[in-house]
């Protein structure tokens, strides 16, 4: 049963959404002994919630069951951005985003694995003490990251549900593409990011995963708008977004970027993707290829200075001492601070901070990060002279299909950092883009990613629809 029809039947009654939402706690919770999608399943509020919707079946998304990636609050719900350092530490406040859903009618199952504060491409840097998820078509590969919980429990979940995502370089997409369901990254500041555990202020974005693009669409049209409680949010008339699923895509012109199809793209991802171009130029699409140097050449490298330099702010609040982890008050303060963080944040957070602390120091923030934001404008500069002709732009998603664990094990950091090659540039812009599967390859997943002015969501919903299932 399909999202649009399940809400149908909870609206007329059709459905006892109590026993339903007993049903959906027992397969999470089988699902997750095997994948690790979860890192809570809040039961109690579930049901609690569930027993409302039965009394009063009203909302857009009436009894539907939706998953919270574990860096969005919940209220009185364990918060803890996949970190050991906020082990315990339950909000006392829903993000904005959270509020609009559970306004609409939905029922929260839990909230989903990540990387450690979204510090990953892979899920594999889910912070001391957490299980990494496991990709929903091979237990032996990744599911991508940092939302890896939401695009895995979205993906194999036998009911119809829907995950919340959090994107700041690829979290929504990658994910997406390794579990073979549509990730939709809004235009910054169109999903309001309050109650959001920041990774990286001026990057992150909140945004649906669904297995059908109708998902993302009506998820989209909930949690978009603005909000007085952040300052970076836009005060734009929110879209139907719905109502592009009968637009028509003909005289649509794509700009191919033709730099993400290179040496370093795998044959199978290229092809697939090539063939979701000539499905739309079917279509009635026109496409053109295009060079876009400065996006992908300096993409990843702008990227990591500015999103480390943001995070190493970020996380300086993480002391044990107001919430999560705590220790032994004893020695001065700095020798407190350490040892707290020392024993309580991952390897991959740890080495971020290192990178972020550095590249602001006093002496080197000119030489790295005014450097990157000066280029991060000309990355802007360069996509929207490429939305003076195109109304889409295609690359893959990731240049990769879904690795192994042990594949992983191999990478150097910097070669983990490059598997974000395509994802971070419309990041960076604050573009809408969206993750669309268009194939499999050895019975792999395969994303397509689209993307659009700011915005332009609609245009990524009208496209997307023609790789419903």
């Amino acid at each position: 049963m399909k999202v649009q029809e399940f809400i149908k039947k909870v609206q007329d009654k059709d459905i006892n959404i109590v026993e339903h939402i007993h049903k959906v706690l027992e397969e999470c919770k089988k699902i997750n002994k095997e994948y690790h999608y979860l890192n809570t399943i809040s039961e109690e509020l579930a049901l609690k919630q569930a027993e409302q919707i039965k009394k009063n079946p009203k909302g857009k998304l009436a009894g539907l069951p939706i998953s919270i990636k574990d860096s969005i609050c919940v209220k009185d719900i364990e918060s803890t951005a996949g970190s050991k350092i906020l082990k315990g530490y339950k909000p006392y406040f829903h993000a904005t985003a959270v509020e609009k859903a559970i306004k609409e009618g939905v029922i929260i199952i839990g909230k989903t694995a990540q990387d450690e504060f979204g510090f990953g491409g892979f899920s594999t840097n889910a912070g001391v003490d957490f299980e990494i998820p496991l990709n929903p078509f091979d237990k032996n590969r990744a599911t991508g990251g940092s939302s890896g919980g939401a695009g895995g429990l979205t993906q194999k979940a036998s009911f119809p549900n829907i995950g919340l995502g959090e994107c700041t370089g690829g979290s929504i997409e990658s994910p997406a593409s390794f579990c073979g369901v549509f990730g939709l990254v809004p235009t910054y500041g169109r999903v309001s990011r309050y109650g959001l555990i920041d990774y990286g202020n001026s990057l992150d974005k909140l945004g649906p995963l669904g297995k059908n693009i109708y998902d993302c669409a009506l998820m989209m049209e909930v949690i978009s708008g603005y909000d007085e409680k952040d300052s970076t949010s836009l005060n734009k008339e929110v879209d139907s977004y719905t109502k592009y699923l009968k637009k028509d895509i003909k005289g649509l012109k794509i700009g191919v970027i033709k730099e993400a199809f290179s040496d370093g793209t795998d044959n199978s991802v290229k092809k697939n993707v090539w063939n979701g171009i000539k499905k739309l130029e079917k279509q009635g699409c026109t496409y053109k290829e295009i060079s876009l140097p400065i996006t992908m050449k300096y993409g990843i490298s702008t990227y990591y200075t500015l999103a480390t330099t943001e995070a190493s702010t970020n996380l300086a609040k993480y002391c044990g001492m107001r919430y999560g982890a705590s220790e032994e008050i004893k020695g001065n303060f700095d020798e407190y601070f350490t040892n707290v963080r020392s024993k309580n944040f991952g390897k991959e957070a740890k080495r971020r901070i290192m990178l972020g602390t550095f590249a602001r120091m006093s002496g080197f923030r000119d030489a790295y990060y005014i450097k990157a934001a000066k280029v991060r404008s000309l990355i802007i500069e360069e996509y929207k002279k490429a939305f003076n002709n195109f109304d889409i732009l295609i690359t893959p998603t990731m240049p990769i299909l879904p690795p192994t664990f042990k594949e992983l094990e191999k990478l150097t950091p910097l070669q983990d950092y490059m598997m974000d090659i395509m994802t971070v540039s419309p990041n960076l812009a604050g573009l809408p883009h969206i993750n669309i599967p268009v194939g499999f390859e050895k019975s792999l997943p395969i994303g397509m990613m689209i993307i659009s002015d700011h915005l332009q969501e609609g245009k990524l919903i009208q496209v997307g629809k023609e790789f419903d299932n």
